[in-house]
């Protein structure tokens, strides 16, 4: 249905195609999701790419870091504009591969759009170089933010081309080469993403793209040539990629991984608003985003009415394939089998664990045979620290209530995890969020907004196991900079070396 074109370097696509010293050639093979009956393409894996991915990148650098900071700009807005032009077949793609609707989809392929003018505009005012006048008497003291060199950015599948373009663009407009290296499973959304670095005209080597599985991206870790390093994805995969580079100290690691996001609702709370807000970060991309809300920390004087209403609407959401349905579906297929597996293996083990079931989390028929799943919500009255359940990242469309009485007992509940990613507090109470603000650890704490969408205005990350202080969005760019620093003495006048202390002239 789709066809991939193999890797991309030294500015052409070079086919994947190869057998291995048995004569076996390795596959990746793509199902549609939401219709596993359909094949999106069949991909083929060259390990032997690697180290042609690499030169091209080195060779890409020495040319990319000498044009000059306008030209790069010029670049990047021809980019901009062919996103422009091929917007409607990049959400096709993201839709049918992963599986969210069409409409979600398009937002994320305008979310590439804005993020050009988010780089220029307000990214790339954090790393102006600086001068200090007479930092020192008669010296002057310059800053200046400088490229690192070839960088790796690591996509997920959830957001496979605008998360991935958040980290390309902050890398290229300071002069560093990239290489992409997209999901397994949303090969072609990333290579329609890199026919528009194509297409823009971009100088061989600048932009690169290797396709595979986890053994090209360690494969590429372990080149040396590489000195940064983005990646998004679970906690698992992000230990992984600390352990193959802390022993090199020249990389730049940043590290965007998973949460357990929490949101406050206290009794004041304007609950049609957090009604809503929470029923879009519950179940919004089927419950696959790592600012997914998936606890609810809910104040025991509301708790009957509101789980109640909640549960009401949760029944009501349409469950869909993205693009050949009926009615349009606000939740499209989980991603894989996998997935689906996962998902019911949680479901069981809240069970286990003694939680409420409200709504039972299941495997649902639809009219294409496809991996969709029924939400879920769970309730139970207090914590329970030993459980498993509670604690973990699910990555599918559930959350659960657990009712509190004072405000410190919910802060307790969203810090009960390993994660620190997002938290959302709804209440009318501008100094109750202000408690929450400071005593929840996390890297983003909205009031009176779930945990789902952040602005790619200001920076995005996470505390604990949701990130290594490296935040994105807005602050991408200062993990794609080196900084260099110079003392300059303005008028050259020796006081002789007689004026040194401690002398014996």
């Amino acid at each position: 249905m789709f066809e991939l074109k193999g890797n991309y370097f030294y500015g052409r696509y070079n086919p994947s195609s190869v057998k291995g010293p048995e004569g076996v050639e390795h596959f990746i093979k793509r199902e549609c999701p939401a219709d596993t009956k359909v094949t999106l393409w069949e991909m083929p894996i060259n390990y032997g790419h690697v180290d042609g991915v690499t030169e091209s990148s080195v060779e890409g650098y020495r040319f990319w870091k000498k044009v000059s900071l306008e030209e790069r700009i010029s670049f990047l807005k021809k980019f901009q504009e062919q996103v422009k032009l091929k917007k409607d077949d990049i959400a096709r793609a993201i839709s049918l591969e992963m599986g969210k609707p069409l409409w979600e989809a398009q937002g994320e392929a305008n979310s590439v759009i804005g993020k050009v003018d988010v780089t220029i505009n307000d990214s790339l005012p954090r790393v102006t170089d600086k001068v200090y006048d007479n930092i020192m008497p008669g010296i002057r003291g310059e800053l200046a933010y400088r490229s690192l060199g070839p960088a790796l950015i690591i996509g997920p599948f959830n957001f496979p081309c605008h998360l991935a373009n958040t980290q390309i663009l902050s890398a290229l407009i300071m002069g560093n080469s990239v290489i992409f290296k997209p999901s397994e499973k949303t090969a072609y959304s990333a290579q329609l993403l890199i026919d528009c670095f194509h297409e823009a005209g971009f100088p061989k080597g600048v932009v690169n793209l290797i396709q595979g599985d986890g053994e090209v991206a360690r494969r590429l870790l372990n080149k040396k040539e590489i000195k940064g390093v983005y990646f998004t994805g679970s906690k698992e995969v992000g230990l992984e990629i600390l352990k193959s580079t802390h022993q090199d100290l020249t990389k730049v690691v940043a590290l965007e991984l998973g949460g357990k996001n929490p949101g406050i609702l206290h009794h004041d709370a304007n609950l049609d608003v957090a009604m809503e807000e929470l029923l879009k970060a519950c179940y919004l991309t089927s419950g696959q985003r790592c600012t997914s809300t998936s606890i609810i920390a809910i104040h025991e004087s509301i708790s009957d009415e509101f789980i109640e209403k909640f549960h009401s609407y949760s029944k009501k959401i349409i469950v869909d394939h993205p693009i050949d349905y009926e009615k349009e579906p606000f939740m499209g297929p989980l991603v894989d089998q996998r997935a689906v597996d996962n998902y019911l293996l949680f479901m069981g083990m809240a069970k286990r664990e003694g939680f409420e079931e409200i709504m039972r989390g299941k495997a649902i028929s639809k009219n294409h045979q496809g991996y969709y799943v029924s939400p879920s919500i769970h309730f139970n009255k207090k914590w329970k620290d030993d459980s498993h359940f509670l604690t973990s990242e699910i990555f599918g469309p559930n959350c659960t209530f657990i009712t509190y009485k004072e405000i410190e007992e919910a802060i307790e509940i969203s810090n009960a995890t390993e994660y620190g990613l997002a938290a959302g507090v709804f209440t009318a109470d501008e100094n109750l969020f202000k408690k929450c603000f400071e005593e929840i650890d996390a890297g983003l704490i909205n009031w009176n907004r779930s945990t789902c969408g952040a602005s790619p205005k200001l920076p995005f990350g996470g505390l604990k196991n949701s990130g290594n202080y490296r935040p994105a969005a807005v602050a991408m760019i200062d993990s794609c900079v080196l900084q260099k620093s110079s003392l300059q003495m303005q008028e050259v006048q020796a006081s002789g070396v007689e004026s040194i202390k401690g002398m014996d002239l």
